[in-house]
């Protein structure tokens, strides 16, 4: 099987807050979803919801008792312009007033607090269990999921679209709440100081709410872009810094900023008209609210000369006009948060909902003395439904034995050590490790039967000791030097300046690739595999380090049924057997001299390689 990294791919990207990823596609389906997610903490999220009932309640108490405040000293002051006897302002009322406000506005900050501390152990608790439920679902996942799916985009929906709903969910719900309380408290309030002047207000809302609407259906379009572009510009520059030596080898940087600048000028256009467009809400909604004023300042001051409503009231009503005007900003705000959220949960959902491996079976056999026969019966399958691949397949493999794979590009090679692997499940027939049917075992015991050297290494950011210790849990160190020193790779760790502890970086460039390969089997050999896959492990490598790779990989073959996927036949002519594909088939098979006999398809294909290396040779 390959294990070639596919460079990454960007899906659609995800924005930072405040900036929608892409407008979901059932919005009210996977809102409601989402908040299906809260419901195990739902006691907590009542004791968010009278947090903000509470802080918000005493927020808008506090301007009516100000506006008492402002009547008070308004009051007394015409009473001692007109010289009524004894008149003066009641301050010892305004203070107590004062007091009020006070102890008004710390309770309510104290609340905001508990709503906020609250709210973050709710909101992270979800988010933990969405990362949870990604993080199994991905194991339980099919490898043909990891085969369509680019991993840029596997990894984009695991973390940051989790991330994305981390960092907006707590705001927006804590707003939301808050907004709502306001919304009524506020309405309430002015209806208690002037019906009147609140239906002036009311009346003004709807302008700003189809501004608003036209605004958010006209930028929805142009964020959508931006994202893309983002994406786009993304997987770009990572390409671009992975094969930085390519590129430059090839005299391709022009070319590649020239197409970094054709994306950035699409994410120029439109991020400018989103940010435009989003920004102009925010002043429409202001001159609305400003015209509301305006009418507010005018009809009030009629009916306090006319003595329906105190002055006071007329401040009050002011400040609640303003505090009307905060959440509708919110909300606006939010808006695109909202969408944002709800965007990526949609995208986790599509990956919680995807086709899972086929289960193992209930009642799951276990090798107990495993050999390493392996047959496959009639066996046939297909990626897709209208596209045969491999048909009516039967091989036998005795334990032991050594099995080179050959053929073209497309073949059919590596699908037949996926099939083996029940990395793809087969449609017909079966496949048997000594005896017993792969669908019958659990993958767990299957998948520790096999042992992997691969063309394209793979190496954690770790150390040497780690990354050989990966083959086998709790080895020793004995065990670990011993696998070492088996795979021709003891000397060139010890000439390391930290030998075992010398730590590898993500990409393992900093040892060489037929070191990295010599590592790979180090780590088979500590694993102590029942069966070997082996695809073509010392072709990147050059012909010093190719023989003791090779030697390393004849100890490591030694008794042990091996599957070799070949490249240069030059490698497998001592196999036991030799299978020739050609379009998911076996069309020939036997050892190297009875294929040559043959003089077939295998014959051909090793008198052409070999005439290539003669005529090499020459040229040399």
């Amino acid at each position: 099987m390959s294990n070639k990294k596919r460079m990454p791919q960007r899906g659609p990207g995800h924005g930072h807050m405040g900036m929608p990823v892409q407008k979901p596609k059932h919005f009210r389906k996977t809102f409601r979803r989402l908040m299906g997610y809260l419901k195990p903490h739902y006691l907590m999220l009542l004791a968010v919801f009278a947090a903000a009932i509470l802080s918000t309640i005493f927020t808008i108490i506090a301007p009516k008792l100000m506006g008492n405040a402002t009547t008070k000293l308004f009051e007394g002051m015409m009473m001692k312009i007109k010289g009524v006897p004894g008149a003066r302002i009641d301050f010892d009322s305004i203070w107590g007033i004062v007091v009020t406000l006070v102890v008004l506005y710390i309770l309510s900050a104290l609340f905001t607090f508990l709503m906020q501390y609250l709210m973050s152990g709710v909101a992270q608790k979800m988010v933990y269990t969405l990362r949870k439920q990604v993080n199994e679902k991905l194991a339980r996942m099919p490898v043909g999921y990891y085969d369509a799916h680019p991993y840029g985009d596997v990894l984009s929906r695991a973390v940051n679209d989790t991330e994305n709903i981390s960092n907006t969910l707590q705001q927006s719900l804590t707003a939301s709440i808050t907004s709502i309380v306001t919304l009524i408290g506020v309405v309430v309030m002015m209806l208690t100081i002037s019906p009147i002047l609140t239906l002036i207000l009311l009346v003004t809302i709807p302008l700003s709410f189809v501004g608003i609407a036209q605004i958010t259906k006209r930028s929805q379009g142009h964020f959508k872009g931006q994202q893309a572009q983002i994406g786009q510009l993304n997987g770009h520059v990572e390409e671009m810094f992975t094969g930085h030596q390519v590129i430059k080898a090839f005299g391709k940087e022009r070319e590649s900023v020239n197409k970094f600048e054709g994306i950035n000028e699409k994410l120029y256009q439109s991020a400018w008209k989103a940010q435009f467009l989003s920004g102009i809400m925010m002043p429409l909604m202001m001159f609305v609210g400003n015209i509301g004023y305006v009418l507010i300042s005018v009809v009030g001051g009629i009916l306090v000369v006319k003595r329906s409503i105190e002055i006071g009231d007329i401040q009050a009503f002011i400040q609640y006009a303003r505090q009307f005007g905060q959440p509708l900003n919110q909300i606006a705000n939010i808006s695109n948060i909202i969408q944002s959220t709800v965007a990526s949960a949609e995208r986790i959902f599509e990956v919680l909902d995807e086709d899972e491996m086929m289960a193992d079976a209930d009642h799951a056999q276990q090798l107990t003395d495993p050999k390493g026969t392996v047959v496959f019966d009639h066996v046939a399958f297909r990626y897709k439904e209208d596209q045969p691949l491999i048909d009516n397949l039967s091989l036998h493999v005795n334990a032991g034995q050594s099995v080179a794979i050959v053929g073209p590009t497309g073949a059919g090679k590596t699908t037949l050590i996926n099939l083996l692997m029940r990395f793809y499940e087969i449609q017909q027939g079966k496949i048997t490790v000594d005896g017993l049917d792969t669908q019958e075992m659990k993958r767990e015991q299957l998948h520790s039967l096999f042992g992997m050297v691969l063309q394209d290494t793979w190496l954690f950011k770790g150390t040497i000791r780690e990354n050989i210790a990966y083959g086998r849990e709790k080895a020793t160190e004995e065990e670990i030097i011993r696998a070492a020193e088996a795979a021709h790779a003891d000397h060139f760790i010890r000439t390391l300046p930290d030998g075992y502890d010398t730590i590898l970086n993500e990409e393992g460039t900093n040892i060489s690739q037929g070191q990295k390969q010599l590592l790979t089997i180090a780590r088979a050999i500590l694993a102590d595999p029942v069966i070997l896959i082996l695809d073509e492990a010392t072709s990147n490598v050059d012909t010093r380090t190719e023989v003791h790779i090779q030697e390393a990989m004849d100890k490591l073959m030694e008794n042990r049924t091996s599957f070799v996927i070949a490249h240069r036949l030059s490698t497998i002519r001592h196999a036991d057997l030799i299978l020739v594909m050609n379009h998911g088939q076996v069309i020939e098979q036997g050892t190297h001299q009875q294929l040559l006999e043959q003089k077939g398809f295998y014959a051909e294909l090793y008198n052409s390689q070999f005439a290539e290396k003669r005529n090499g040779q020459k040229t040399g």
